[in-house]
């Protein structure tokens, strides 16, 4: 059986470690290379903060005031 977790990020160094010691379980790791899994985490923040925004639970700043902050 194959289970997807979605675990802050500062609790997910512990959480990987405990289930690490567990001999019947095996932690896959999907991307090696800590550029890209930044990236991947930067996307799906993203993703989050457009669901949020669709549920009116989040404002989006405006183009102008985001290219002001460049």
């Amino acid at each position: 059986m194959k289970v997807i977790l979605d675990i802050k990020d500062e609790n997910a160094p512990f959480f990987l470690e405990l289930v690490g010691k567990l001999d019947f379980v095996e932690v896959l790791k999907l991307i090696n290379d800590p550029y890209k899994e930044k990236a991947v985490q930067d996307i799906l923040m993203a993703f989050e903060d457009v669901a949020k925004y669709e549920k009116g639970k989040k404002k989006l700043k405006s183009a102008k005031k985001l290219l002001n902050e460049i």
